[in-house]
């Protein structure tokens, strides 16, 4: 924030006639970059639903489920995607409402309070997807293992060896916890660096607001 920087030691060189009007400015400095903030987290967060759903349509699990002649499940299947976008658009519908509350906020402190509730928000947001994200890894290990025909001699195996059960599921554990970890990482690196700055924001407004 080198024009903020700059701006706070204009501030301080001319505090005593000019204070009223600096604070004014860097508010106006702050407000407009934290707007600029919680747009591009709205516009990142459709982006990704639209490849979730590109994704969700290139791998049909119908026609999985229809191979291993198991229909039923495809109802199941509905039924959690159909939660899975519900909860997406609560988030987005949030995640437009913070943008929106924060570009037509006029108050110092009611501008902190947004940009820790949009922190708040895009902190659940990507829990949320990490659960999500080890649930389907979890039901997908166990559709395979129960129902995919391949595994049957993978099963009697499991069922006569300790040893054999113990890999299997070690291997399944990492490859969870590896899934696990980049998504993390993606979605540290995506959505981390807007939150330290929207909170560098907040920690500047504090600093003008004593």
């Amino acid at each position: 924030m080198k024009e903020l920087d700059l701006l706070k030691k204009d501030w301080q060189k001319n505090q005593n006639s000019f204070e009223q009007v600096s604070e004014t400015e860097i508010y106006k400095m702050i407000h407009k970059k934290s707007s600029s903030i919680v747009k591009w987290i709205l516009i990142i967060s459709v982006l990704e639903l639209s490849l979730w759903t590109l994704i969700s349509v290139a791998f049909n699990t119908d026609d999985y489920f229809k191979k291993l002649k198991h229909d039923e499940l495809i109802f199941y299947f509905k039924i959690l995607n159909v939660f899975s976008y519900l909860v997406i658009f609560i988030f987005i519908y949030l995640f437009y409402k913070n943008y929106i509350a924060i570009t037509t906020t006029s108050s110092t402190k009611q501008l902190m309070k947004d940009i820790l509730k949009t922190r708040k928000t895009v902190q659940c947001y990507v829990g949320y997807n990490l659960a999500m994200i080890v649930l389907g890894l979890i039901v997908g290990f166990v559709i395979a293992f129960a129902y995919n025909p391949e595994t049957i001699a993978l099963k009697s195996k499991i069922a006569e060896n300790g040893t054999v059960m113990a890999i299997t599921f070690g291997v399944l554990f990492l490859t969870i916890l590896v899934f696990f970890g980049i998504f993390w990482l993606f979605y540290r690196l995506l959505y981390g660096i807007l939150l330290r700055r929207l909170y560098t924001n907040y920690k500047e407004l504090k600093k003008i607001d004593l």
